[in-house]
């Protein structure tokens, strides 16, 4: 379940009446719990409390209270032994009229009326796995608002299908925005009377609904006609309290969708909340997720706290702006011209979805200047900063309106907050015609055209006719000069998700450039017209992206090119969680990494610890891969970089299948056991390997060919072999016809002892699942492995240095590794060896083994997992990783984040060598 379901849960347990006994399971079904589960605490057999309550193990002690004496159970429930010993997270106690509560992790404590817990439903998200609580708590409101304008939403598509097409599916959005717009009007003052659009809907609207339609759209027309024109316009004498908006907000199209029992009754729902708690920071992107089919499955789950936004916006500008604010001190003259710079920054975001990035940047900075004016004795005097300097592109429409509206609000409850109400009210209406946030493709339009660098004038240019768009108001800049800060959240999407529009973007954007374009993400295409724009004038960017394009093959492809405009690494994020609001946050792990077309001062690396704080470090330069170091890229290579054994690709059947053998099939084949032996061989691959699955294959050397034809069963399956490969499209395969008995891509012999290292492994073990097969193993292509290699080479492979390096220099499917001989082996820097290094880390390895082997019948999949990984095998990785990284350093590296600095820095060291030896050779020939 997902913050959104839970409030919706939540509320309606509150509608209905109090129900004593079923109280404990309804809340708990609520967060998610299944029936299976209910009914095993309704039973008995998991209910763990003593004071005749319902205690769920290691979550809540809650039970319900005898009218006026809810205190006293929530005591009973704080000093009973079951809740100690059994965990609980929270107690709660009720009586249906007052609800107590108490997180006994934090301390900290609930107390409301029954009817209020809706409002406080974030107090328990833990509950369901969801961690952003304190996020979610200040945003609560929002939450529920988007709850119920989602049951609105849907309930007018009901009635009104139509607008739920192509072609009114703008007139629907427009409607929405609307009605956010007089629900938070009425709430803060900006209406004559509070409440006036709610109560004029419930006192002039039929209760059957037959004429809300009607009402509201005369309400909406009064908000777009001025007062002295209203007669003349028509408009009812009950409407004419309604202020005159302008904007464009009201304008265009009058039409209003019926309204069923269902949808007034939610309207008025709506109506009834408190619009004045409507956080902009959040609510943008969770109106959007209403009005998206595409988002309304995932319904609240597209959250971007303010911290994580923060993340990106504090390093790129507002920590400096703060940093001068208290070197300002109290000097007028000095305060003056930082308030006069706060009014020339201009803030864009070109994947501004419903401005939450936009919104925030124009908080902060009300906020330094509100410091400023309280400082200089002019508290309470207007804003210098113009809603205009803050510019978006988006690509939906409704989404742009929306951020314009969020943008609006924000700019009131800056006002109210540093102003006064009166002063707000004073000056919000009517609003501004104009429309700064560009609704179009920004990987098309020209993003000088929208956010020009120097001057006032704007003037929207695309990079194609049909992309542009050309009814797009272009809003100049009140003020000329400034500083231009360029920030967000662009679409991800890897190459293997992109639709063909998408691609068709980035081979416009690096055209001339790359013919590797295919390989890129989709948010590679925001870095680029950064750097573009960054060709023409002293900018800044920061981005939130995965950190797809800071590994693997993306680099080689991607950061040369941005490197080449002359932009620098000022600041980055390493890999950290981008939490939604989700049962058990499920978020996607991203970067952050800020370009500059100016030599910073300093450039800091951001990473998170292993308690989860962020760590600062300053760094002299930060390379593609987001650590402090030289610009090094790591290429593929044919060969070692050291004198490691070599790593080599697995067999490739092609086979259509008649070679590889099930154990069913083997039987099938009817051999005699002196066949089996010559003839079949045990087969894995990756599956396999970390699985422990059984497989065969037939494996018949040049030598047997003739032998094996003579048996029947085998010579039909060879027979099918060569049909398969005769047509193929592929010449090899079809040269490969002549040897249908055998493999078609041949690595081994069959007689080798190997180490086989699986294509691909999910990120979450700690160590790669490299596995020891014996003699008479044929290892898979799903495999790469190293024949006959010193034992030695596991211990490399299996170190937490090697995974450090694979997961930052080879391509990832999604989170999973996906593995390289030629990119994560041929390229791991391992020192010079010594006999006794050698024997030392046999003896390593050795332990891993036996480790494992303790463990017998468990799979690699079973012994890795890292919840329940044996503490034996931790210890015997452990040793490994001692004895290893004392090889490199003297002593256990600190954190991987140090290891891969020791690991770039070799690779650089090892690579220039080469290159010297590799031009004294050329100069002797």
């Amino acid at each position: 379940m997902n913050a959104v379901e839970i409030e919706e849960a939540i509320s309606a347990l509150v509608e209905q009446p109090f129900d004593a006994a079923e109280f404990p399971y309804d809340f708990l079904a609520a967060f998610g719990n299944k029936e299976t589960t209910l009914r095993r605490l309704r039973s008995g057999h998991t209910n763990k409390s003593d004071v005749g309550g319902v205690l769920q193990r290691a979550n809540i002690h809650l039970a319900v209270a005898p009218v006026g004496d809810v205190t006293a159970t929530l005591t009973s429930l704080r000093a009973s032994p079951a809740t100690a010993k059994h965990n609980a997270r929270f107690i709660l106690a009720t009586d249906g009229a007052r609800v107590e509560a108490e997180d006994l992790e934090s301390g900290e404590p609930l107390a409301c009326d029954w009817a209020q817990l809706p409002d406080h439903f974030g107090f328990f998200l833990p509950l369901a796995g969801i961690t952003t609580v304190r996020q979610i708590r200040e945003n609560a409101f929002d939450i529920r608002a988007t709850s119920k304008l989602n049951k609105l939403y849907v309930e007018l598509l009901k009635t009104n299908p139509e607008w739920g097409t192509d072609e009114r599916r703008a007139d629907m959005n427009h409607f929405m925005a609307r009605l956010i717009f007089s629900f938070f009007a009425e709430d803060t003052g900006i209406t004559a009377d509070r409440g006036l659009f709610s109560s004029t809907v419930t006192r002039m609207s039929a209760p059957d609904s037959s004429n809300t339609h009607d009402v509201i759209r005369a309400v909406f027309k009064a908000m777009n006609t001025r007062h002295e024109q209203r007669a003349a316009a028509g408009v009812p004498r009950w409407a004419l309290p309604f202020p005159y908006v302008n904007g464009g907000l009201f304008a265009g199209s009058e039409d209003v969708p019926r309204f069923s029992r269902t949808a007034r009754a939610y309207l008025l729902q709506v109506g009834s909340l408190d619009w004045k708690q409507i956080n902009p920071d959040i609510f943008g992107s969770m109106i959007q997720a209403v009005a998206d089919d595409d988002e309304r499955w995932a319904l609240g789950m597209h959250y971007t706290s303010v911290p994580n936004i923060l993340k990106v916006l504090n390093p790129l500008f507002l920590d400096d702006l703060r940093v001068k604010l208290e070197e300002a001190g109290d000097n007028p003259r000095t305060l003056l011209n930082l308030r006069k710079r706060l009014a020339r920054i201009r803030v864009f975001d070109p994947a501004c979805g419903s401005g939450n990035f936009l919104v925030i940047a124009y908080k902060e900075l009300r906020k330094i200047e509100h410091e400023i004016n309280r400082r200089r004795g002019e508290a309470g005097r207007r804003s210098d900063i113009p809603l205009t300097n803050f510019r978006g592109i988006e690509l939906r429409d409704f989404s742009a309106e929306i951020a314009r509206l969020a943008l609006v609000i924000a700019e009131f409850q800056c006002d109210e907050l540093y102003r006064g109400q009166q002063e707000a009210i004073r000056e919000f209406l009517p609003l501004s015609a104009e429309n700064w946030i560009t609704c179009g493709n920004a990987l098309r339009i020209d993003w000088l055209s929208v956010c020009p660098p120097t001057g006032t004038a704007v003037k929207l240019m695309g990079d194609d006719l049909f992309s542009t768009p050309l009814d797009q108001s272009e809003i100049d800049f009140e003020n000329a000069g400034g500083e231009t800060y360029i920030c967000g959240n662009p679409p991800y999407l890897g190459s293997t998700w992109q639709s063909a529009e998408q691609k068709a973007d980035l081979r416009l954007v690096f055209e001339g450039r790359t013919t590797s374009v295919g390989s890129l993400d989709y948010v590679a295409g925001w870095f680029m017209k950064a750097a573009d724009y960054g060709r023409h004038t002293r900018a800044a960017t920061a981005f939130v992206t995965t950190n797809s394009i800071c590994q693997g093959q993306q680099v080689p492809v991607l950061w040369p090119i941005i490197f080449g405009t002359g932009h620098v690494i000022h600041f980055a994020h390493t890999s950290f969680a981008w939490a939604n609001l989700a049962s058990h946050n499920a978020g996607v792990t991203v970067a952050i990494v800020g370009l500059s077309n100016a030599a910073p001062k300093k450039r800091m690396l951001y990473s998170i610890d292993d308690k989860g704080e962020v760590v600062a470090k300053e760094a002299e330069n930060i390379n593609a891969y987001l650590m402090p170091g030289q610009n090094v890229i790591v290429t593929p290579r044919d060969n070692v970089i050291g004198k490691m054994a070599a790593m080599d690709n697995g067999n490739k059947a092609v086979d259509g299948g008649h070679l590889l053998l099930e154990p069913s099939e083997v039987a099938e084949l009817e051999l005699l056991p002196e066949q089996e032996a010559l003839f079949v061989k045990r087969f894995a691959g990756s599956f396999e390997a970390i699985n422990g699955a059984i497989r065969f294959c037939l494996w018949i050397p040049d030598s047997l060919k003739d032998t094996a034809l003579q048996v029947a069963s085998i010579a039909s399956r060879i027979k099918a072999v060569e049909k398969v490969r005769l047509q193929s499209p592929k010449k090899m395969t079809r040269d490969s016809a002549s040897r249908p008995h055998a493999f078609q891509q041949v690595r081994q012999t069959g007689t080798e002892v190997a180490i086989v290292v699986p294509r691909v492994s999910s990120e979450r073990r700690e160590y790669l699942p490299s596995v020891l097969m014996g003699p008479g193993t044929i290892i898979s292509d799903k495999a790469f492995a190293m024949y006959d290699a010193p034992l030695w080479s596991l211990s490399l492979i299996t170190s937490r240095l090697h995974w450090v390096w694979i997961g930052t220099v080879c391509v990832r499917m999604r989170t999973d590794f996906s593995y390289s001989n030629t990119l994560g082996w041929n390229t791991f820097p391992v020192p010079p060896l010594s006999e006794q290094n050698k024997a030392d880390l046999t003896r390593c390895a050795e332990g891993i083994l036996l480790a494992r082997e303790v463990h017998y019948p468990a799979t690699i999949a079973d012994l890795y997992d890292p919840d329940t990984m044996p503490d034996n095998l931790r210890e015997a990785h452990e040793r490994n990783d001692e004895v290893l990284e004392r090889i490199y350093i003297g002593r256990r590296f600190r954190n991987d984040t140090e290891r891969l600095e020791k690991l770039f820095a070799m690779y650089t060291q090892m690579t220039a060598a080469e290159k010297r030896v590799s031009a004294r050779a050329g100069q002797r020939a």
